[in-house]
């Protein structure tokens, strides 16, 4: 399919412009509530010593939060597409940092409201907001003073948010001549699918050059960004960079180590992979670019339409609203699926709002291509069900915030592979087992890269050929022998060290928990979509452990996670037997 006939989303159902009147009534709206909270705060004397501190009080400043957070939702979803899509786009980039300044009233308010909350008592008054009062208790544990809180919330504009758009900019931006042509980095990226090794390895090798070249105002990015948290972490009173992050995600230490040490104890099943995945393309090891490389050459040609109607067909044998709300996002335009320079690699979904989402996508006619629209999808499908709730309720952690996803690319995989023959089928199941190992293999090597970063970056920065060090180390522990090349600039790649930390696992985790459900609902899927839909509205209600026992899962047990990674082993097996 040519590029060209690819689409671009519709933003007009949020704004034509940011000169559209929906865009400064929407806007004018979002101030009016942000001065409706500062009077809900006065009114209840939030953040003095003679705070009400009465269900009718808590209450009341809830809603004029949600009120907050709903009208800023479409603002700031069209502000960061338009940007998603063109990193010149200077309006939409000075209209963030419009946004984020209006709303840094709110984030100067948000440490007094904490430790406000974490002095109620949770009772059936609470209702869905009884974790968000029990977490509110530890957040209050690990907070500043309000003076430092504040400061803390107006210099992440200058500061850490600054970092994180430099490095937004420098790599979005890059491009490299290959094949006498300027292409955007993402473009040379796409080439560690392509089916001539030569190729393969001349990108990959370009690549390295385009990142090396960026290396210094990038590695200037983790450092800022990495240090400010470190500050942060230590003045609020954390252990250490990880435990605040296992707060957010509403999980314990205990069961991420349990999911660690399941994935640590696979490792050898997934060098088993890499060398059968070697043999088939006719080598003793894999080197770095042939993680991605066709095993045999795809017949099938995917084409827009193909992909939709895929799609569609098979996740309404599982979830007919599921199926409606993909056919939707085609029908209205909500997938921009065009490769070009100046959009972000990658994909991600984005609520903007009403139950309706935005999916950035860079479509090839692969079917790796398709089950990563059927990956987030279900991403859109999950925020279909949160708009059931306040946002509030929403905020589901990263740990969660995968399930959906999982489902559906676990859905259509498992269709596609039941249609598929021959190199058709293997070349499916090594597209699932190679999107499998990297959220296994390859984040356990990002998590180990990440702890190692923080534990070097407290005592002073680091130059870019030290991330890039201790990025090789990450690998040769995690890929061992099984690869005969490394990547060294993958933190260089990947946007989510700057945006957070440890954003890592949580893959692993969603992946491993999306296999469980899967497997319960293969065991058992009479009524399982109730409860699925049901689960899917609660993750911003429920810590993962009391959704997990929901379907008799104990997340601090190994056994667990290793139930999920024996489903790919069993897949490791096939491939490494007939391939299909």
């Amino acid at each position: 399919m040519p590029e060209t006939s690819l689409p671009r989303w519709d933003l007009s159902p949020l704004y034509d412009s940011t000169e559209d009147e929906r865009f400064h009534g929407d806007w004018a709206a979002l101030e009016r509530r942000i001065d409706a909270l500062a009077r809900a705060l006065e009114r209840r004397r939030v953040g003095r010593d003679d705070a009400e501190r009465s269900p009718e009080a808590f209450h009341d400043v809830v809603e004029a939060l949600n009120a907050v957070d709903e009208a800023a939702l479409p603002l700031r979803a069209y502000v960061h597409l338009r940007q998603a899509t063109d990193a010149g786009d200077r309006e939409a980039a000075a209209r963030i940092s419009e946004l984020e300044g209006l709303l840094l009233r709110v984030d100067r308010w948000i440490p007094r409201i904490v430790a406000w909350w974490g002095g109620f008592e949770p009772g059936p008054w609470a209702g869905d907001y009884a974790l968000l009062l029990r977490e509110a208790r530890v957040r209050a544990a690990h907070l500043m003073s309000e003076d430092e809180e504040t400061l803390a919330a107006e210099l992440a504009l200058p500061g850490e948010r600054s970092w994180v758009r430099l490095y937004g900019n420098v790599s979005s931006r890059i491009a490299v001549r290959f094949e006498g042509e300027e292409r955007p980095i993402t473009a040379l990226r796409n080439l560690a699918y392509d089916p001539d090794e030569a190729r393969r390895k001349a990108a990959y090798e370009a690549e390295l050059a385009a990142w090396k070249a960026h290396a210094d105002e990038i590695a200037a990015s983790l450092n800022g960004v990495k240090g400010t948290r470190i500050v942060l972490n230590r003045r609020r009173g954390w252990a250490d960079a990880l435990e605040p992050t296992l707060h957010e995600r509403r999980i314990t230490r205990e069961a991420l180590a349990a999911m660690q040490r399941a994935v640590e104890a696979s490792l050898p099943v997934w060098r088993r992979y890499f060398r059968a995945k070697a043999q088939r393309l006719g080598k003793a090891r894999l080197d770095w670019w042939d993680l991605f490389a066709p095993v045999a050459e795809e017949r099938r040609r995917w084409s827009w339409e193909e992909a939709r109607a895929f799609i569609v067909a098979h996740l309404r044998t599982f979830s007919p609203a599921a199926a409606e709300l993909a056919d939707r996002a085609f029908r209205e335009r909500w997938i921009d699926a065009e490769p070009r320079s100046g959009k972000r690699g990658g994909a991600f979904c984005m609520h903007v709002g009403g139950g309706a989402s935005r999916i950035l996508a860079n479509y090839t006619p692969s079917f790796d291509a398709v089950s990563t629209l059927a990956h987030e999808l279900g991403h859109a499908y999950h925020n279909l069900r949160l708009a059931e709730r306040p946002p509030l309720l929403r905020r589901t952690p990263m740990t969660l915030a995968e399930t959906a996803s999982i489902m559906n690319e676990t859905v259509v995989t498992r269709a596609a592979l039941a249609e598929a023959e021959g190199d058709d089928a293997a070349l499916i199941l090594d597209t699932w087992l190679t999107g499998a190992a990297q959220v296994v293999v390859d984040i356990h090597a990002r998590f180990l890269f990440e702890s190692w970063v923080f534990e070097r970056r407290a005592e002073r920065e680091l130059a870019p050929e030290e991330f890039a060090e201790l990025m090789e180390e990450a690998q040769e522990r995690t890929y061992g022998e099984a690869l005969a090349t490394r990547h060294p600039y993958m933190w260089a790649v990947k946007p989510h060290y700057y945006g957070s930390d440890f954003y890592n696992y949580p893959y692993t985790f969603g992946l491993l928990f999306g296999l469980g459900l899967y497997r319960a609902y293969h065991d058992d899927p009479a009524g399982f979509g109730e409860r699925y839909d049901a689960l899917l509205a609660d993750t911003g209600v429920e810590d993962a452990a009391a959704l997990a026992s929901r379907f008799g899962f104990d997340l601090e047990d190994e056994a667990f996670w290793a139930g999920g990674l024996e489903l790919l082993a069993e897949d490791v097996a096939r491939f490494e037997g007939d391939g299909g």
